[in-house]
């Protein structure tokens, strides 16, 4: 026995029509965003960083590729939610994996100054064609757990990620959500939970999700 909520009364979605799951590298954003999708029938918008030409090069040599893919993913990332600002959300749940305005904090990890501002008179410009979620999923984990994941998970174009970047965009993650009020924010630490390998898991979380009131809530599975 699964003990996931069933179809009537149970989805996140009949609250949230448009849900996006976030977190840095390696914590399981889009695993789990496929995981909802793929349960209750929604829409995914999922980053699609193996069309990004520059990622492999910006691993390798990020002070020269930082730009070219900080662009590529903007835009890619504009295109991809345009659709979604144009359309009736009610018309079909929508889950994604990436959470446009947290775009300019690889920005500030990896641009000069005069590239940052180029980059963020851009980013100004295209903001608001995207859609503010009904409700987003923070994912959390210590550097220490993230970097392990990305070892195991042994994707060839994160090979050359350093544990200096990985720690410096965990850090740069905490300090961006712990002022995010735009929607509800949901933040779950993922050190002991797994809610894509373990059933048990995933109920619990979808639990707290259709159980959520107000604007913020913390979910940490107890020792």
């Amino acid at each position: 026995m699964s003990g996931l909520p069933g179809p009537l009364g149970g989805s996140p979605f009949e609250r949230f029509r448009h849900i996006v799951v976030e977190g840095p590298i390696g914590v399981g954003k889009t695993s789990l965003a496929r995981k909802l999708g793929e349960r209750f029938a929604a829409k995914p918008v999922f980053e699609e960083p193996e069309g990004n030409p520059f990622l492999e090069r910006f691993y390798r040599d990020g002070r020269r590729y930082a730009l070219p893919t900080q662009l590529f993913f903007l835009f890619q990332r504009v295109n991809q939610l345009r659709d979604l600002s144009q359309r009736d959300l009610f018309s079909q749940a929508v889950v994604g994996d990436f959470l446009l305005d947290k775009d300019p904090l690889f920005a500030r990890l990896t641009l000069d100054d005069d590239e940052l501002m180029l980059y963020q008179q851009i980013f100004d410009n295209l903001r608001p064609q995207a859609p503010v979620p009904d409700l987003v999923i923070y994912l959390q984990a210590q550097p220490d757990t993230l970097i392990d994941r990305v070892r195991r998970r042994g994707i060839p174009m994160e090979s050359n990620i350093s544990e200096p970047y990985l720690r410096g965009l965990v850090e740069t993650y905490s300090r961006f959500f712990y002022h995010y009020d735009a929607a509800p924010l949901m933040i779950v630490n993922t050190e002991r939970l797994n809610p894509i390998e373990r059933d048990e898991d995933f109920a619990m979380l979808l639990r707290q999700i259709v159980e959520l009131r107000g604007r913020r809530s913390f979910f940490n599975l107890a020792d």
